[in-house]
């Protein structure tokens, strides 16, 4: 998920330098969802982690 969040975010850079600033604003929009989507599976997987090994010191 995370590399699809990083293309999108190279392709609105791209639309960006070339004027097209609708795309551009759509792809860094999907870019920014995918990021934070990414970030909460990541945390959730993290905590997760920690409390299956029974070293949940939070």
């Amino acid at each position: 998920m995370l590399y699809w969040a990083a293309v999108f975010f190279v392709i609105a850079i791209i639309a960006a330098i070339f004027g097209f600033g609708g795309v551009a604003a759509g792809a860094a929009s999907i870019a920014k969802i995918l990021f934070f989507i990414f970030l909460i599976l990541f945390l959730v997987s993290l905590v997760t982690g920690m409390f299956r090994r029974g070293k949940a010191t939070l």
